[in-house]
């Protein structure tokens, strides 16, 4: 059995940079993927409430959502495009010998991503040009859109971890391949619909967020109350459901992926009656350095029994299976993932208990607190969830047929860390103007609602913007506006 320094030693070079790149990238673009996937659902949400109600406010949020949804996506552009290329330019071997397997799925999320930016397009420029109406269903499509590009990336993610659909000629290369066992893989399912609703339920509690900011800063109007109500509730609602689907997932990780499962779980040999060790590490002769251990537990979860079995890491050669510090990776982004959802089933019954008792929101200043930090704490379990899912692959980048070490790039090391310093420093500008434009948004749209916008020069208010109404006089009723009703409601912006 080859210890790990001898497998690190026969490693290239160049593995270490490849992999910290695509990390870096990844780990950047995935940040935005709640909003792009799940923030057009959620603007939809309120602007149906607007136009179904006639409610002005919930108009100016829809309205100014779009503007985010907008940037979002334009900055998801530049991050996505570096991300295609680097799969080809980092990964030539995989893409050269199993492309024409998986690819398919890269295919489908390209369509999406046009077919999303035409929409997005249309609906920002169906503001006060379009019939309410009218306008509205013309978006509808927009986050099925969306859906269709998480379906194509989860598809090919899904065929990596449980690979199918195709044959092997004697030379080793894929042949025969069936399209439709390729992308319905045995995890393509669990894999899809725990990240989808991880998507809504993030987008929901990061909004949130920046309401729970503003009323715990004193602004109490019902541009707030509504900015905050409808996200939250949209998250709360999903949140019980993500814990399941989250622990469908496992189990199915359990049957089709036991080394990774035992990676996730820091599990040594395979054996019944196996604790769960909530944190700790794993050291690399299968001891286990802190956490708390809760006996029986990790076989009960598997299979709702102590006598299940679970397969140890040790089942298969060293070579094959994660490194104790992968391993221990792959377990501590596993445990606070789980941790995550655990508190927030506990905020959304928080939430609903008092929704149902007093059909009013909690009063409590502790609760906008933990609505506040909610936000954060699901864009880190996006980020633990792609980690477990790589990190507890390892070594394989197409599982049990072609190691990582096997499709990296043949590009000299020293290249690769290069470009690493160059893709982060572009990264810190592209997402600091992000912010910048964020906040200059905010600003102007304070102002126009506090009523100041005329006595600030150099600082257009809202209603001069294409997000906003014109200077023209706005008809009464939100249903018979040309694109909606006044802006001149009251009330800050967060």
């Amino acid at each position: 059995m080859l210890s790990t320094a001898a497998i690190l030693a026969n490693t290239p070079p160049q593995l270490l940079p490849a992999r910290e790149l695509m990390a870096f990238t990844l780990a950047s673009h995935i940040l935005l993927v709640p909003f792009g996937v799940a923030l057009p659902f959620i603007t939809l949400l309120m602007h149906h409430r607007a136009l179904r109600r006639n409610d002005p406010v919930a108009l100016k949020l829809a309205r100014r959502w779009s503007a985010v949804m907008a940037i979002q996506f334009a900055i998801g552009v530049v991050t996505g495009t570096v991300l295609s290329f680097e799969l080809g330019l980092l990964w030539p071997g995989m893409m050269g010998r199993w492309g024409d397997v998986f690819g398919l799925g890269f295919g489908v999320e390209a369509w999406a991503f046009f077919l999303e930016a035409v929409l997005i397009a249309i609906y920002l420029y169906g503001w006060r040009r379009l019939k309410p109406w009218t306008h509205f269903w013309l978006a509808v499509p927009l986050p099925l859109a969306a859906l269709m590009g998480a379906f194509g990336i989860i598809a090919a993610n899904s065929w990596m971890n449980t690979p199918q659909g195709f044959n092997l000629d004697a030379q080793g290369k894929p042949v025969d391949v069936d399209v439709q066992q390729a992308i319905f893989t045995p995890m393509f399912g669990p894999e899809y619909w725990h990240f989808v609703v991880a998507m809504l339920l993030t987008a929901g509690y990061v909004v949130a967020g920046v309401y729970a900011v503003g009323w715990l800063r004193g602004r109490r109007d019902r541009y707030h109350r509504l900015g905050f109500t409808v996200p939250f509730t949209v998250a709360a609602i999903l949140t019980p459901v993500q814990f399941m689907l989250g622990d469908s997932a496992a189990r199915a990780v359990f049957h089709k992926q036991p080394i990774k499962f035992a990676a996730m779980e820091i599990v040594w040999k395979t054996d019944t009656h196996v604790p769960e060790y909530l944190f700790g590490r794993l050291n690399s002769d299968g001891t286990i350095s802190g956490g708390l251990k809760i006996p029986q537990l990790d076989s009960i979860l598997a299979g709702f029994k102590p006598s299940t079995q679970v397969t140890g890491l040790t089942s298969v050669a060293a070579s094959d299976r994660p490194t104790a510090v992968q391993a221990t990776i792959a377990h501590w982004a596993f445990d606070i993932m789980a941790t995550v959802g655990s508190v927030l089933i506990l905020l959304a019954l928080w939430y609903g208990w008092c929704w149902l008792r007093h059909r009013d929101l909690p009063r409590s200043r502790w609760f906008f607190r933990c609505a506040a930090i909610a936000g954060a704490a699901c864009l880190v379990t996006v980020e633990c969830g792609w980690i477990t899912t790589e990190v507890g692959r390892q070594p394989w980048i197409v599982y049990n047929h072609m190691r990582v070490s096997e499709a990296v790039t043949a590009t000299k090391a020293g290249s690769l860390w290069a470009m690493l310093g160059i893709v982060m420093a572009v990264y810190v500008v592209v997402f600091g103007a992000f912010l910048a434009v964020i906040l200059k948004l905010r600003t102007r749209w304070r102002i126009a609602d506090e009523g100041l916008a005329a006595g600030r020069t150099g600082l257009p208010p809202e209603s001069d913007t294409p997000y906003g109404p014109r200077s023209e006089p706005e008809p009464a009723a939100v249903g018979t506006a040309p694109g909606g009703g006044s802006d001149r409601t009251s009330g800050g912006a967060s």
